[in-house]
């Protein structure tokens, strides 16, 4: 009851019970409070303005104490609502300014008072941002084509806002200058804007009026246009072009369009000009300086932000004719949020061309051109606009369909852009739809194949992507194969691997393998051609691969035979061998001939070597190393001749050019010889000697040789042309090895007196005294014979000759003579023999240049005694008489 107090208090109850009782509350008087609003009514929203929505709603049922209302707005589709108004309106009806041109709204509204607000209204409609519909603006441009002198056909240009509604129509109305009154020339609209006036009177001069009509009514007529006088037109030249429009206007280029004229002069029209210049400013500019057939051109290199006025100028055979009207001047400016067309390809493959315009309003339509005439083929195109898209389908695309082509948008300012459609992009766009209608599953690899151990071959490819409903085919020489013992076969979606594996891989299988993938409509296909040289390959590698599985169930070699060079220029033979035994055996053979080493190879280390020292080509050969055992064989060979050998060569050639020694300097009898030892050197290699860096070649003059531990270059009978700097190279087949000596100076110099010395050492000892032969170093012979000892001698000049006993002088008699015949042959006769015959007999052989003494023993025995034991007689050794001291000085 209201004015009196109350308290409360709360028990709960379960099955079994009441609980104890809650506390009191405070003690509350009962009164009337107000409450929060009730939602508000229907919401409606129209259209205002471009940019801006009515909305209107009905008040809510309990509208007590109300302060106002809150409108929201939401773009349709997103769910995102945001406030229009930050404090309560009074009414109910609110204008929404700042929304964006051709978007869809929503709108709900909020009931506020001091308690709070209301829940929300229902929403509104969706509604398109647009302005509401008015009649149109006034037509304008209005241009004389063509007189007669009994009527006139006149030209405009559409109103550049059609109200929001199509364009119904135009009225035209005349009146003959100075006259007051309008008369209407059509009592019913004209949809072109073109129209010939006829019943006017020759000579007398006229002005027209035009207005244009659509659903909300007859807009505003035009201002009159100029002074028309009706006089028919005679000229040759055409009339004038008219309806001068423009569009894609960017920020430096634009591009204009205009219709013939209706008056073409004597003759046909042939082109056209197009002439610019700035706005109230100078003189003509022609764009083109050779006409132009088409009805539009494009304008470019213009400077931003400036405006032009354009004109129009047709040419016949007879010349040029009047000119356009001047169009309105147009501001060279990209508007804001241009867009253009753009080329794509829907889900089913089809080809179009696409453009958006958020500034259309109901009137509008979109104007789709080729080359800048409305496109009506509908054998090669489709058009298909909704809402503020529209998009161009080419139903066949071919060559044909090359071009430019252009969109534009009416009712609005201007909105309008062209695509050039070149083969390159065609054939992108082709390639694009030919993917989508047969779309392939990629692959990450085409059909390969692989050799396993055993001769196992190995089929395989790899794809993308592959769905678990995938399906796939192996085919081999257009025959379907299944998963068998023979052909194991099995695919991995989840990597999209399929393969198939043939244990046993043989002639039989030559041919053709082809994989095919479905996937929903995806397919893919991978060939593998083994035919003739490629299924060789395969087949031999396939077959060792078998055979290696084999080898290495014995004894075998894990890496066959191999050579290289040591640092002490030994060629070694090397190779490994793996899973042997005891009882292994293992050979060096050389052409098929057991070679024998010191010691046998350690099988248990597993590398086997044979070393081959100052390799010549005494050692070229096949070399086998070979194993067995009662698990098997194994052989590994390898022939040192032809590349191998001169491989051998060059890398022993490395070897030794890095131990070259510096040169060095030998003089002999024959001249100047410089050295260069190292560690090995065999004529096989790749040298080169070099006088102040010209090649020296090997002559009577410059002997070039070697011997197993260097090589040599002899300079024979040296003169001051060989001074200079030598060079001794060896060639390991990629580097240089050189060695220089500068043999000029002092260095000559001494060589050479060396030389010298050596030189008449030799001619000395070539041509003073010796014995060429024929005396023994013992003579044992009996009492009473007679002893003849001959001997040959030699020298230059013909040497003296003496004979003594015990370093005597002998007294020449009938016992003891002496014969010298043409001063070489010489003989000593002792004749009846004594015992004191015996003795040491010595022969003196000398020159100028010096000679030799001979001795000989002589050992005489009785008649009848045992001939005395003395070791047999030997060559006599001469001991050598140097020169006398003039001699040597020659």
């Amino acid at each position: 009851m209201e004015g009196k107090s109350y308290v409360f208090r709360v028990l709960s109850a379960n099955r079994h019970g009441l609980s104890e009782p809650s506390e009191i509350t405070s003690p509350i008087q009962a009164q009337d409070v107000t409450v929060v609003p009730s939602a508000p009514g229907r919401v409606l929203a129209s259209r205002n303005t471009k940019t801006s929505v009515v909305v209107q709603w009905d008040r809510p049922k309990h509208e007590e104490d109300l302060l106002g209302y809150y409108v929201d707005c939401c773009v349709a589709g997103t769910n995102l609502w945001e406030p229009c108004n930050h404090k309560p309106i009074g009414y109910n009806r609110f204008v929404v300014h700042g929304l964006t041109t051709g978007e869809q709204y929503i709108f709900r509204v909020k009931a506020v008072n001091a308690v709070g607000m209301s829940e929300n209204s229902q929403e509104s409609d969706v509604i398109k941002v647009q302005a509401a519909l008015t009649v149109p603006s006034h037509p304008y441009g209005i241009t004389l084509l063509n007189c007669d002198g009994h009527s006139m056909t006149l030209g405009w240009k559409v109103p550049k806002f059609s109200g929001g509604s199509p364009i119904l129509g135009y009225y035209l109305d005349k009146r003959e200058v100075h006259h007051k009154n309008w008369h209407e020339v059509n009592s019913s609209p004209s949809k072109p804007t073109i129209l010939t006036v006829d019943g006017l009177t020759e000579g007398s001069l006229y002005e027209f009026k035009i207005a244009a009509v659509n659903l909300a009514g007859i807009g505003e007529p035009s201002d009159p246009s100029e002074h028309f006088k009706c006089e028919a037109w005679t000229m040759p030249e055409p009339g004038p072009a008219y309806d001068l429009t423009f569009c894609e206007v960017r920020d430096t280029s634009l591009v204009m369009l205009w219709k013939a004229p209706v008056y073409s002069g004597s003759s046909p029209v042939s082109g056209y000009f197009v002439d610019f210049r700035e706005e109230d400013a100078g003189e003509w500019i022609t764009v083109n300086q050779t006409t132009t057939a088409s009805r539009y051109l494009k304008v470019s290199d213009l400077q931003q932000g400036k405006t032009y006025v354009f004109r129009v100028r047709a040419v016949n055979a007879n010349g040029v004719g009047k000119p356009s009207d001047t169009s309105e001047p147009v501001l060279v400016e990209a508007r804001p949020g241009t867009k253009e067309i753009s080329a794509g390809v829907d889900e089913q493959g089809n080809i179009y061309l696409g453009f958006d315009c958020q500034e259309m309003t109901d009137a509008s339509q979109f104007t789709w051109c080729k080359s800048y005439e409305e496109i009506s083929d509908d054998e090669r195109f489709k058009i298909e606009t909704v809402g503020d898209h529209s998009k161009l389908y080419l139903k066949n695309p071919d060559k044909e369909d090359l071009g430019t082509y252009s969109v534009s948008v009416s009712d609005t300012d201007g909105v309008s852009s062209s695509f050039v459609l070149d083969p390159e992009e065609l054939e992108r766009l082709m390639a694009l739809s030919n993917e989508i209608k047969n779309p392939t599953i990629p692959l990450k690899s085409e059909l390969a194949y692989e050799i396993f151990d055993k001769g196992r071959v190995r089929f395989w490819l790899q794809a993308e992507h592959l769905s678990p409903d995938a399906s796939y085919r192996f085919i081999i020489n257009d025959r379907e194969v299944s998963d068998s013992e023979i052909h194991r076969i099995k695919c991995d979606k989840a990597t999209g691997i399929i393969e198939m594996v043939m244990d046993r891989f043989s002639i039989e299988n030559e041919g053709t393998y082809t994989v095919q993938i479905h996937d929903g409509k995806a397919k893919s296909q991978s060939s593998l051609v083994l035919i003739g040289d490629a299924f060789k390959t395969v087949l031999e590698e396939a077959e060792f691969q078998r055979k290696e599985f084999l080898r290495k169930q014995g004894p075998h070699f894990a890496e066959y035979l191999h050579w290289d060079v040591t640092e002490e220029c030994e060629v070694r033979l090397v190779c490994k061998v793996a899973n042997t035994k005891k009882e292994t055996v293992f050979k060096w053979l050389k052409d098929d001939v057991l070679y024998e080493t010191e010691t046998l190879p350690n099988l248990e280390r597993g590398i086997c070597e044979l070393l081959i020292p100052k390799l010549s080509k005494k050692d070229h050969g096949e070399y086998k190393a070979t194993l067995k055992d009662d698990r098997g064989q194994d052989v590994s060979i390898l022939e040192i001749a032809g590349k191998v050998y001169d491989d051998m060569i060059l890398a022993m050639s490395r070897v030794c050019g890095k131990s070259a020694s510096p040169l060095k300097v030998l003089c002999t009898p024959e001249g100047i010889r410089l050295q260069c030892f190292m560690k090995y050197f065999t004529d096989e290699m790749k040298v080169n000697w070099c006088h102040k860096d010209a090649k020296i070649s090997s002559s009577e003059h410059m002997r070039i040789g070697g011997s197993e531990e260097m090589a040599w270059l002899q300079i024979c009978e040296p003169t001051e042309k060989d001074k200079g700097k030598y060079t001794f190279e060896i060639f390991d087949g990629k580097d240089n090895h050189q060695r220089s000596l500068d043999l000029s100076g002092q260095a000559f110099d001494e060589a050479f007196a060396e030389f010298q010395q050596f030189k008449a050492a030799a001619f000395a000892e070539k041509n003073r005294g010796r014995l060429i032969g024929g005396l023994p170093d013992v003579v044992t012979i009996m009492e009473g014979k007679t002893l003849n000892l001959t001997c040959t001698v030699f020298g230059n000049p013909d040497p003296e000759v003496i004979w003594f006993k015990n370093d005597q002088d002998i007294q020449l008699s009938e016992h003891f003579s002496v014969k010298v015949e043409q001063a070489k042959y010489v003989s000593m006769t002792i004749k009846g023999v004594t015992s004191e015959d015996s003795g040491k007999y010595s022969i003196n052989i000398k020159n100028k240049y010096g000679g030799e003494k001979i001795d000989v023993t002589v050992s005489v025995y009785k008649h009848g005694e045992k001939i005395p034991d003395m070791a047999p007689p030997q060559q006599a050794k001469p001991k050598l008489i140097p020169a006398s001291a003039s001699a040597a000085g020659q």
